[in-house]
């Protein structure tokens, strides 16, 4: 017998009939009509009800809370909304202090727009104290594509230690992000419903970042197999939504534009994907190039080289309005520009 049908305070003709018509847990009974129930199990209207009634007094309950006890954050966890700084004023401005600790963010963009760099620098940050607008915690970081950006994380944290002042010598950075490297779906299915909640559990890690979700659906799955690759894909949304709720952290992913026959670029995995994601943000390299003015910090070079301006550019969320920040990648990251 189902651990959660034994819960129910309900006749054991009502509970048998559950488990012979293979309905088992307590999302089955509510997500079906009460006729679809009458037809699989063969109970009364008035037994259906009744079984209802009894699931929904056992679903836990979060308590009843004011809007007070939110502001004030006296409230369970699930219900207190956190932002992660970008480690850039003029970009945590524009997306009303980064990024929300609940749902999932997609950074897409063409290949070279900067999506890994922000990755890297939302690592870098989580781990600052929450006065500094970080979440006092390590990060997960899955790589489906490329090897992890290892040179290019412990050029980063050079630069970050300055930025930070000296509470930075007490953080070891590059010790606090975990990284995974998947070729597959199936260990991509396996690490995010198996592997990825076991190390949430230890409270250590406050960001994850799935980088990239397109590329192993996008060469997995053929023509034939797009039914399939629809269920997997809303199978592993759902999968993060829950922990991003569960443990009140952000979930980034980055995808890779296509190009459609108009040859604009577009985010990839199509309306199946895009109905997952909360907040989209999308970069774009501009025809703009600009010379970034050369200055040192401890003997630490900035700038003195040319490169192109980036549009990063709000989609779509549910807290924000459509807007274009331009954006430049130096030595120290990603960081807002002010032509």
């Amino acid at each position: 017998m189902s651990e959660q049908l034994s819960q129910l305070d309900i006749n054991p003709r009502i509970t048998h009939a559950l488990i012979k018509a293979n309905i088992k847990k307590f999302e089955t009974v509510l997500s079906l009509s009460n006729p679809d129930i009458q037809r699989s199990t063969g109970l009364s209207s008035g037994d259906v009800s009744l079984l209802k009634k009894a699931v929904a007094r056992a679903v836990p309950k979060l308590p009843c809370i004011s809007a007070l006890d939110i502001l004030e954050e006296k409230c369970p966890s699930q219900l207190t909304l956190k932002k992660l700084t970008t480690g850039c004023k003029s970009i945590d401005e524009a997306l009303r202090g980064g990024f929300l600790s609940h749902g999932i963010t997609e950074i897409s963009g063409e290949s070279s727009a900067g999506k890994t760099q922000l990755c890297l620098q939302l690592c870098l940050n989580v781990q600052l104290p929450f006065t500094l607008g970080g979440l006092s915690g390590g990060a997960a970081y899955i790589c489906t594509e490329d090897v992890f950006p290892n040179k290019r994380l412990h050029q980063m944290i050079q630069y970050f230690n300055l930025k930070v002042n000296s509470l930075s010598n007490k953080i070891q950075y590059g010790d606090n992000i975990f990284i995974e490297h998947i070729s597959d779906i199936s260990g991509l299915k396996y690490c995010i419903q198996k592997r990825l909640p076991i190390l949430l559990s230890k409270g250590d890690i406050k960001l994850v970042v799935v980088d990239s979700v397109a590329s192993l659906f996008r060469c997995e799955y053929d023509q034939k197999d797009m039914v399939q690759r629809s269920k997997d894909l809303a199978s592993m949304g759902a999968c993060l939504h829950q922990l991003s709720n569960q443990y009140n952290i952000p979930v980034v992913t980055d995808s890779m534009d296509v190009k459609d026959r108009h040859r604009k670029h577009i985010p990839s995995l199509g309306l199946t994907w895009s109905n997952q994601v909360t907040t989209r943000i999308t970069l774009t390299r501009t025809n703009q190039h600009v010379t970034i003015p050369k200055h040192f910090i401890n003997n630490l070079v900035i700038g003195g080289f040319e490169t192109c301006v980036r549009d990063l550019e709000v989609i779509f969320a549910p807290h924000l309005p459509m807007l274009k920040l331009p954006c430049i990648i130096d030595q120290e990251g990603f960081k807002g520009w002010t032509c």
